[in-house]
């Protein structure tokens, strides 16, 4: 494996297809990354469907009980290990071929998984639904290397932010809309344990989204392939434990780990919000609106960090995150949750509840951002599929980690679920210091994209470096003066 920070080669791989423009030239909102940012809605949006009405089934639906308590960490666990063993190996079909024939590729297969999602629903089958599931996982798993290691295709390096801020932004929005959709469908398919309702509705949901997925991934613009002359591994883990070996010469291991330590957190709290149906007596319409209100408030926070951070990298912005998401998750869990005498739905969205999840999601907008945007742009150009997807499966194995702690942790904290928020809450402090204890001294922190492009090796590549956060900056090095995040944007940003 080649070193992960040696600059672009100029040699650009072999391919059958022109040269498309250059990134550079583009501007951001060009055809190719249109059609990637509505693949990835519908995307988001029937993992969503799929994966909510199984959740709230499982909870107090019609498979009620068949988990046990905690059952939704099970649910959870057949979403993520899948991309745990196929990351790997998806990244390297990502960084073998064009990233756009992979997107279509996976776009086609994720019209039968509908299909059998649907008829696992139709004959109220828990282990066939359950299979679909997993299937759909092991989809989504080849998409996301080629999707993310797509983006710096199809834009200039110095709107990554603003496109990661995008792309986040308008993936949660499809996350809302799967989510209401999910709540209303699931009521439709089954109003209670012991009655039947709609049984075609789900599938039927799912197979049109992946039709108009498939329609949006054919209008991303053509890609150069990959390297031909790469090797697949047979061993799946063999492409983890390479690109660790190499991260771990510099700070952009920790950067990953920081990055899949906050899914974790996110898991955890994705378990929790489906149990407002017993803890506020709602329906799954209803709890619907408080997961809308988590994407809406992940999205919102994406675009403002997106913003903030212009035509540069501002890992700072971490930090706010994360001391948001403590104090957020802890008040979540010792504040009584209340609704306002109102309307069905309304009383949800005003409820104190509804507030404090809108902003601990604006928080973890503000945490994964800039984290994103550092993996992507120090990841080397000819694998960056590789690190990318060894980067998904990591933040997928703290996501199983959350399922399996869910489920062994939820029997104790009987009819009160949203105490576990104290757990969340502790867990995101320890990491944060412990992640801010590991990067001080690196500049890492303080710096920003233009100065990590100049050389990313200064920051990244010399674990022992003394601490210099004191020095002062010299006047030509691009590093964030300390009064920047005062500043919604600076003046360049347009």
């Amino acid at each position: 494996m080649t070193h992960p920070y040696k600059p672009p080669s100029s040699d650009t791989p072999a391919s059958e297809t022109p040269s498309p423009p250059s990134p550079s030239s583009k501007p951001l909102f060009n055809r190719g990354f249109l059609g990637l940012i509505v693949a990835q809605f519908f995307g988001a949006m029937n993992d969503n469907i799929l994966k909510v009405v199984l959740t709230f089934m499982v909870i107090n639906g019609a498979w009620a009980g068949m988990l046990g308590d905690g059952g939704q960490g099970i649910v959870s666990i057949c979403f993520t290990v899948p991309f745990m063993l196929l990351s790997g190996f998806a990244g390297q079909v990502a960084d073998r071929n064009s990233k756009r024939s992979v997107t279509v590729w996976v776009k086609i297969a994720e019209i039968p998984i509908a299909m059998l999602a649907g008829l696992g629903f139709y004959l109220q089958s828990l282990p066939i639904t359950l299979l679909a599931l997993t299937a759909l996982t092991c989809q989504s798993s080849f998409f996301g290397p080629a999707k993310y290691g797509m983006i710096p295709e199809l834009v200039a390096g110095k709107d990554l932010s603003r496109a990661n801020g995008v792309i986040n932004m308008l993936t949660n929005v499809a996350v809302i809309l799967g989510t209401v959709i999910a709540g209303v469908a699931s009521d439709l398919y089954a109003p209670s344990p012991d009655k039947i309702g709609l049984l075609w509705l789900p599938g039927a949901l799912l197979l049109t989204t992946a039709v108009f997925g498939l329609i949006a991934s054919i209008f991303i613009s053509p890609l150069q392939a990959g390297d031909k002359d790469l090797v697949y591994a047979a061993n799946p883990f063999s492409t983890y434990i390479a690109t660790i070996r190499e991260m771990s010469k510099t700070r952009l291991l920790l950067v990953m780990m920081a990055w899949g330590y906050f899914y974790l957190l996110a898991g955890i709290a994705l378990f929790i919000v489906p149990e407002y149906t017993e803890v506020l007596r709602i329906n799954h319409t209803e709890a619907s609106v408080l997961m809308g209100v988590l994407g809406i408030a992940i999205g919102l926070g994406c675009a403002v960090a997106g913003v903030i951070s212009g035509d540069r990298i501002r890992p700072r912005l971490t930090l706010i995150g994360a001391t948001g998401l403590v104090v957020m998750f802890f008040l979540l869990a010792a504040i009584p949750p209340w609704m306002p005498n109102a309307r069905p739905m309304v009383r949800v969205a005003l409820s104190n509840v509804s507030l404090l999840i809108l902003l601990a999601g604006f928080f973890a907008g503000f945490y994964i951002i800039p984290l994103q945007a550092l993996l992507q742009r120090l990841s080397p150009d000819d694998e960056r599929g590789q690190f990318l997807g060894t980067a998904n499966a990591v933040s997928f194995a703290f996501m199983t980690v959350a399922g399996v702690l869910y489920s062994t942790i939820r029997p104790a904290f009987g009819t009160q679920p949203q105490h576990i928020f104290y757990v969340a809450s502790g867990l995101m402090l320890v990491g944060a210091a412990y992640f801010v204890w590991k990067l001080r001294g690196t500049g890492l922190l303080a710096a920003t994209s233009a100065g990590l492009a100049a050389d990313p090796n200064a920051a990244l590549n010399e674990p022992d470096a003394p601490d210099k956060s004191n020095d002062p900056a010299p006047r030509d090095e691009a590093v964030a003066p300390a009064t920047t995040l005062d500043h919604v944007a600076d003046a360049s940003n347009g």
